[in-house]
């Protein structure tokens, strides 16, 4: 009966999209060929990469509702060699997530003692998915309070921590990147704006990065054969920068796809070109769609 209900809720998530006509609402480009293509040809052709990054805008309805077609698209191809990764589950609430996949515990509790996204019904398609067709999920952010930590009193304060807590970190010190992500960081951040010059600030975006790709890293140590399906902000991949970068750096062996998806006013007539760095699929969607938040 649960199975019923979930492939129900699926099935309906996804028909009320088409019904809508969403397919209108997105344009999804294939940087290496220059050509449209589709989401089921990248599902096809991520057939040599380990991960593939899906960069979001976090209220972007079209952007959540590719996702879970994506993901599904994915497991059509690979079946149970695949596991979804998140940006929006933090590594202490892996074992409150796992409880959630298993059956043991409520939605509602998993919620509340994991920490979800105010948002996470954006998310919940690609989790019920998941958890339907017996996939892992990995919390793969490290928790907010050692970023918090970082911005506040530098990277150094996290040698401090006990060994308990250092499992949910990734190896200390950890990199930080320099180069075009730094100069990405501080235009994102308004340049010379009050705090921006603050390394510390900067060192707290490292350990978002250094922490998902640890986590990815370590499942692919233990699951060597699955492709690993990360949804993060589009900021932390895209030019295969941040946790990308991060990801290469534990390992030259991995195979990266990465897609940078987003709205933009060009939707009408998308100027590819110019968006060709940032990814090897760009998806493009309807600004004029409302968002989720």
């Amino acid at each position: 009966m649960r199975t019923f209900f979930v492939s129900f809720f699926l099935l309906s998530f996804l028909f009320s999209f088409s019904q809508n006509g969403i397919e209108k609402h997105f344009k999804v480009y294939n940087t290496n060929t220059k050509e449209i293509t589709t989401i089921e040809q990248i599902a096809i052709n991520a057939k040599n990469a380990d991960v593939i990054f899906f960069g979001e805008e976090h209220n972007d309805s079209a952007g959540h509702f590719l996702e879970a077609a994506i993901f599904k698209a994915l497991h059509k191809e690979y079946g149970d060699k695949l596991a979804l990764s998140m940006e929006m589950f933090e590594t202490d609430c892996q074992l409150v997530l796992n409880e959630y996949l298993d059956g043991f515990i409520s939605e509602s509790r998993m919620i509340k003692e994991a920490r979800a996204w105010n948002n996470y019904k954006d998310y919940k398609p690609a989790v019920e998915f998941a958890k339907e067709n017996k996939l892992s999920v990995i919390a793969a952010n490290p928790p907010r309070r050692y970023v918090s930590m970082v911005s506040s009193n530098g990277m150094n304060s996290l040698a401090g921590l006990p060994k308990a807590s250092k499992k949910y970190l990734p190896p200390l010190p950890y990199d930080t990147l320099s180069g075009r992500y730094y100069e990405k960081f501080q235009e994102f951040m308004g340049g010379g704006s009050p705090g921006t010059n603050n390394p510390k600030i900067y060192y707290s975006q490292n350990l978002w990065d250094a922490g998902m790709s640890n986590s990815i890293y370590k499942f692919w140590k233990k699951n060597k054969g699955k492709k690993i399906f990360h949804m993060v902000g589009r900021f932390h991949v895209d030019e295969k920068l941040g946790t990308a970068a991060q990801l290469q750096n534990r390992s030259s062996k991995l195979k990266i796809l990465n897609i940078s998806c987003f709205s933009d006013d060009s939707f009408a007539n998308p100027e590819w070109e110019k968006f060709k760095q940032l990814g090897d699929y760009i998806i493009i969607t309807d600004p004029g769609l409302k968002k989720t938040f």
